[in-house]
């Protein structure tokens, strides 16, 4: 039973809860909340899918009429304003809920604030500031979209000890262990949509899929499959024209109709972006991916793809599998390519650096632009 739950740090819960919801809510941010009363779990609960109930919506109605007088820990400032769903302020303010702690301020404009405001006009007690990077790290995505309306972007890739992804022949299946490749999964159950290049297609030919179960055996939710592929060359039999989901194919504005509506019948949706020397405008492209909701973006390569990201500075963060393996060769293909920069000095270090173990393989991760770079000074984040 609930009421016999107890937890000695209740926003720790909210966060473990918040990444229930991951991959699940977008544009939404994955938001858990927890119920104390007397120092027990009166109710609880994470956000559900974009138009159904939030966070501490739900939270409230476990709680019934023992949410009078709680305390609601919550992972993100409740919301003030009217989108697919009423506001979550009124719900607390109408249930009785006598304070309310929260991670970190909303950085959406309809609300930064003012949903705290709404409270404590009330009469509710308010806080800021609990496990705060915690929670900003877990909506990184939501953070930097809802203030630029542009995705977050992990790149992601496994390569070998030499930095290579391919042998000189192209064959690279497989680099990364059988555990590091379940945890792809992960990445991209979490991920609004997947991106590669036209030659990963040509050389690979990727189902690009999210291969787990929900509960029940349920068939999780497929990310958006993006290539980009300037001049249409993608083969109509690819893979990923016969998977479960939806397939994007970003090419140039001059790409010959005909192309495009055999891509079409394919059940492929087009987005014509701007390009020079055979390269599209990526900038370009990121904003119809955030016109269409998306938050954020995995990119899985190439080399050459990811080069241009990396380039013109467009990753935020970085996720890289490294096996125990030397590949050699100078014609094997190298992880990132691109220009790159002249002077060791100008590369580009990663940040809150994570390394984790799977199997045989390491998986380094790490931020080039944190999710702070796109929240305002008001979150409430505190000095560590």
């Amino acid at each position: 039973m609930l009421n016999e739950m107890k937890f000695s740090n209740p926003m720790e819960r909210a966060l473990s809860l918040a990444g229930l919801a991951l991959g699940s809510t977008s544009p939404n941010p994955a938001v858990g909340a927890v119920i104390i009363r007397s120092g027990e779990v009166v109710g609880e609960g994470y956000t559900q899918p974009a138009g159904q109930a939030h966070a501490e919506v739900v939270a409230l109605q476990q709680a019934g009429q023992a949410a009078r007088g709680a305390e609601l820990y919550v992972t993100l400032e409740p919301c003030c304003h009217y989108g697919r769903t009423p506001p979550c302020t009124r719900s607390i303010i109408e249930a009785g809920i006598s304070a309310v702690h929260m991670s970190v301020i909303d950085p959406n404009p309809l609300v930064s604030g003012k949903g705290r405001a709404e409270l404590e006009k009330a009469g509710i007690k308010t806080s800021v500031g609990y496990l705060e990077r915690e929670a900003l790290e877990l909506n990184e995505a939501y953070v930097k979209y809802i203030t630029t309306g542009i995705p977050f972007v992990t790149a992601k890739f496994a390569m070998s000890l030499d930095g290579k992804i391919a042998t000189w022949s192209g064959h690279s299946k497989y680099i990364s262990c059988e555990e590091s490749r379940r945890f792809v999964h992960t990445l991209r159950h979490n991920a609004d949509a997947i991106m590669v290049g036209i030659n990963t297609i040509l050389l690979d030919d990727p189902h690009l899929t999210v291969r787990i179960s929900g509960d029940g055996g349920t068939v999780i939710k497929q990310p958006l499959r993006v290539v980009v592929d300037s001049y249409g060359k993608t083969p109509l039999e690819a893979q990923i024209f016969k998977e479960p989901g939806r397939t994007v194919l970003a090419v140039a504005e001059d790409i010959e109709q005909d192309r495009v509506q055999a891509f079409q019948k394919k059940g492929a949706g087009i987005i014509k972006v701007q390009a020079a020397a055979g390269f599209l405008d990526l900038k370009g492209l990121f904003v119809e991916l955030g016109k269409r909701e998306i938050t954020n973006l995995l990119v899985e390569g190439g080399g050459t793809l990811l080069g241009s990201f990396f380039d013109q500075g467009l990753v935020d963060k970085v996720a890289v599998f490294v096996a125990p393996m030397i590949i050699g060769g100078k014609a094997a293909r190298s992880a990132v390519g691109g220009v790159g920069v002249e002077r060791v000095q100008e590369a580009k270090r990663l940040q809150e650096i994570a390394i984790t173990r799977f199997g045989e393989d390491v998986l380094i991760t790490g931020y080039l632009n944190r999710p702070e770079k796109y929240a305002s000074c008001s979150l409430g984040l505190s000095k560590k």
